[in-house]
């Protein structure tokens, strides 16, 4: 009598851990994404223009079908999508695609997760019963990652013109301009635009005025001379930054 009590009580401890075991569970990837731009030092990011591309690979010789699902930090949340990849092929998904869901603004801050989801029951009708109830085979299916990029300047590197005028200040009657910088070389260099016709001679009393609060009659007192000018092209320096995170899957 006793082993048999013993024999049922072990029975009755074993079996719920053995079906546990066999219960399928969803494969889950989750993708941090930042979209858009900052122009003030509020943070958390310093200012610049932000973009997040998430790629996804189907690594398997059969079709993988996956729901994917954006969240805005504090926001809201989108619809489930469902996807049907094909055996070694790649799908992704931008800021654009986020933006364009919850009708966001181009250059709108956005922060959240693309939550990426493979429902493990689903393959049972695509022929793969052999993976099953082994998440741990699904959890291999498919290759997700996040290329990010940063950069602190409104527009793309380009080329850039510069201007090094040599000038002398001949006169000047309003007696704002120190008499030391009265008839000695001087110079300034200035940003150009390529193919513009612009008065020289104007451009440099635009930079007195600024430096010496010269206003409209004061300007008409200055007598300037132009010596030389001289033009650099450069290109304008791309302040860029990006990285690529790969993401772990986990069960869910």
């Amino acid at each position: 009598m006793k082993k048999i009590a013993v024999f049922g009580l072990v029975c009755f401890l074993v079996l719920p851990l053995s079906i546990h075991a066999q219960t399928p569970q969803d494969v889950v990837y989750a993708a941090k994404f930042v979209c858009g731009a900052i122009s003030d030092n509020s943070g958390p990011l310093r200012p610049g223009y932000y973009d997040t591309s998430i790629s996804i690979l189907n690594k398997k010789g059969y079709p993988v079908e996956f729901l994917w699902i954006a969240t805005i930090n504090d926001g809201p949340t989108s619809n489930a999508i469902l996807r049907t990849l094909e055996p070694e092929k790649s799908t992704g998904m931008t800021c654009k695609d986020i933006k364009d869901i919850f009708a966001i603004d181009r250059n709108e801050l956005a922060e959240g997760f693309v939550v990426i989801r493979i429902p493990v029951a689903s393959l049972k009708g695509l022929g793969n019963e052999q993976i099953l109830p082994e998440s741990q085979e699904a959890a291999n299916a498919l290759e997700v990652q996040v290329f990010y990029t940063a950069n602190a300047l409104p527009t793309l590197p380009h080329k850039v013109a510069e201007e090094k005028i040599t000038f002398y200040i001949i006169q000047d009657s309003s007696g704002k301009i120190p008499k030391e910088m009265h008839r000695k070389v001087l110079d300034v260099t200035i940003s150009s635009t390529f193919g513009e016709i612009s008065n020289t001679e104007d451009k440099i009393k635009s930079l007195l005025a600024q430096k010496y609060d010269l206003d409209k009659n004061d300007l008409g007192k200055i007598t300037v001379r132009i010596k030389d000018v001289s033009i650099g092209v450069g290109t304008l320096l791309d302040d860029h930054a990006i990285s690529l995170h790969v993401v772990k899957p986990f069960l869910s």
